[in-house]
């Protein structure tokens, strides 16, 4: 490659600013600064905004000589924690760390947040600082779910945002759903399932036949299959890339899953110290067995996105270690480098103006 070649390619990458909050976790700050190492390893083009307790968070950062260039300390004093009300919060938060984290945002210093702590709290503080999509009436959180999709994986949504959801918001779900699978997974026709406790379209709640109907008429405008009432079993299978629920359904499904994930990897780990014999069988099937303990590990799709705001939000797990702030700092840089949010941002702009609920794409087909 020739020198010019090579100083072209240097201008032409794209800088990333990933802006997160140190102070919220439950491992604390030195698994996310761990996290943050695993992350800049593996792309050169994060640079990452870090806030919180600065006299916690500057050792911890010196110890890493790769990092500190790529690190701006923003000093916060004040965390919210775990107990904290969300209402207290969005009168309060001013000088917390994950307050700090999103004004980073909404004054345009970086292109996504990551935060570990207190959900309730973190969707306040992003609906009040970076308000609503207009046309948006409930953000939603997405997340991906490992699945026997060719991609691997499915999004649902809501997961917890908000338990009340009714049939228009189940829509608009779906429609934003649809253009997270079409940016995040490469999808470029989504199929969308509703989920209820059947799949006979005269079974669940009123809202649900309703959403039914409506998600049924918009499915080509929105460029989506709209694939009827799904079932929990269907949430890992191949019958739809989107799954669409409220979110008190939803973070109950996401936390069963951990959960069962969880236990399937501890009973494997438990089985295989039993006795020689099987020792010796975990010693062939060691390739194997590391495949499947990487598919079941839920760090790796670590990281829940807040849908319907004018900004990048990604919502770690509470108890996120260094793999799981690093799985969902890179799918906060995903997203931020396919402008994700924006093209969100158009397609429900053409919608309200249009009158179509979100169910437009652009003459090329494209999303936003």
């Amino acid at each position: 490659m020739s020198t010019d070649t090579t100083i072209h390619l240097a201008e032409t990458r794209r800088k990333i600013v990933i802006s997160v909050d140190a102070m919220g976790g439950d491992q604390g700050p030195a698994a996310v600064v761990a996290g943050l190492v695993a992350s800049a390893d593996k792309n050169p083009d994060i640079h990452f905004l870090l806030h919180g307790d600065e006299a916690i968070l500057r050792p911890l950062v010196q110890r890493h000589s790769d990092l500190t260039s790529r690190v701006d300390l923003r000093h916060a004093p004040r965390v919210v924690s775990m107990t904290d009300k969300p209402s207290q919060v969005m009168r309060n938060g001013q000088g917390t760390s994950m307050w700090s984290a999103i004004e980073s945002v909404r004054d345009g210093q970086a292109e996504a947040a990551v935060s570990c702590g207190n959900t309730g709290a973190l969707m306040a503080i992003s609906m009040l600082r970076l308000r609503k999509i207009p046309g948006v009436n409930r953000p939603a959180i997405a997340c991906l779910w490992p699945s026997r999709n060719p991609g691997g994986f499915n999004v649902m949504l809501d997961v917890g945002a908000d338990v009340k959801a009714d049939a228009e918001d189940l829509l608009q779900y779906g429609m934003m759903g649809a253009s997270y699978a079409r940016n995040g997974l490469d999808l470029a026709r989504p199929r969308v399932g509703l989920l209820n406790v059947g799949t006979e379209e005269n079974k669940g709640r009123p809202e649900m036949k309703q959403a039914h109907e409506l998600m049924a008429a918009h499915a080509e405008a929105g460029s989506y299959d709209f694939v009827g009432f799904v079932e929990g079993g269907d949430i890992p299978g191949n019958v739809c890339d989107v799954i669409v629920t409220d979110g008190f359904t939803g973070n109950i499904a996401l936390k069963t899953g951990e959960g069962t994930a969880k236990l399937v990897s501890d009973f494997l780990k438990e089985s295989l110290r039993a006795t020689i014999l099987s020792k010796i069988a975990a010693v062939l099937a060691l390739g194997s067995l590391k495949q499947l303990q990487k598919r079941v590990d839920p760090r790796r799709v670590n990281g829940g996105v807040f849908l319907g705001l004018n900004g990048t939000i990604v919502k770690s797990h509470g108890s996120a270690d260094a793999t799981g702030v690093s799985s969902a700092i890179k799918l906060a840089f995903q997203l931020a480098k396919s402008g994700f949010n924006e093209r969100l941002a158009a397609r429900v702009a053409s919608a309200a103006a249009t009158g179509q609920d979100m169910g437009v794409t652009t003459q090329d087909g494209t999303d936003g």
